[in-house]
């Protein structure tokens, strides 16, 4: 198994703290931007999902960090954040 830079060492005096790799940080990072875009929107997964035409189960996913968002989608959230209206008539 190859080793990952470590963005976050863990705390030496916590027993329950754990490294953070670079990856793991990026994919945190994703999945906070995408859930703070829903949320700001007052849209649930499913709503956002419908609305936004993305898959339920993948929204799910990224904003849980099970998965990285693609760049794509980064950029396609953050379009969805300056502009929903637009970005769901265009996509109606």
């Amino acid at each position: 198994m190859k080793s990952e830079p470590i963005a976050l060492p863990a705390d030496p005096v916590d027993a329950e703290d754990f490294d953070v790799s670079v990856d793991a940080l990026d994919r945190g990072q994703r999945a906070r931007l995408i859930r703070r875009t829903r949320t700001g929107l007052g849209l649930s997964q499913a709503e956002f999902a419908r609305r936004f035409r993305v898959p339920v189960g993948t929204l799910r996913d990224w904003e849980q960090a099970r998965a990285t968002a693609p760049d794509f989608a980064v950029a396609y959230v953050r379009v969805i954040e300056r502009h929903p209206d637009l970005v769901a008539d265009a996509v109606a």
